[in-house]
């Protein structure tokens, strides 16, 4: 299993035992594990054997169907993703207190260079469709954004929302705002000798 997926995996025994009020002690004694290994699943820091992870999903009392559905491993192509800023996973690292975290994706894009960039958009901003050789994650900072990809296929974005795709796709953004619209840019370039 990859890192993606496990992160994923963990996520959601967190989320599901949240769901239904358990404890984590509780899920450990109904699962038979300790409380510490439920603990070092849920934070992605140990890895379940196939055993004790079908035993964790069953003493949820969830289908094991169910669990896995959309878990999704990193060779499969996806052409977009897009969050809106409610659906952003908060979740707390132990002893970091006040500290606010917010996952936005855990994506896994082969082997690639990043670069990451602040994009300002002016009100009366123009640029034709481009594509690039990168996937592309956009994060709109201040303002509102129309994204276009092709000739009819538009999203609109606001103050949070966020947006991953691959770049090879015709795409524009345009500021549909009346003040300056910024967005944090993050390129995934691939190594192309890379495996």
């Amino acid at each position: 299993m990859e890192d993606d997926v496990l992160i994923q995996i963990s996520n959601r025994i967190k989320e599901k035992r949240r769901e239904k009020n358990i404890t984590v002690q509780e899920l450990a004694t109904k699962a038979n594990v300790s409380k510490g290994l439920i603990s070092q699943i849920e934070n992605s820091r140990t890895i379940p054997s196939l055993i004790v992870l079908v035993d964790i999903v069953k003493a949820l009392d969830i289908d094991l169907n169910v669990f896995f559905k959309d878990i999704r491993h990193r060779n499969e192509n996806f052409p977009l993703i897009i969050k809106r800023k409610n659906e952003y996973e908060h979740f707390e690292k132990e002893h970091a207190e006040g500290f606010n975290y917010q996952r936005i994706f855990t994506q896994f894009i082969k082997n690639s260079t990043v670069d990451i960039v602040i994009l300002e958009l002016e009100p009366n901003a123009y640029r034709p469709l481009v594509e690039t050789e990168a996937y592309e994650y956009k994060y709109v900072i201040a303002g509102q954004i129309e994204y276009r990809f092709g000739d009819d296929t538009t999203y609109q974005l606001s103050q949070g929302d966020s947006m991953l795709f691959d770049g090879r796709m015709a795409h524009t953004p345009r500021n549909t705002g009346t003040g300056t619209a910024t967005m944090l840019v993050i390129y995934f370039f691939e190594d192309k000798n890379g495996s």
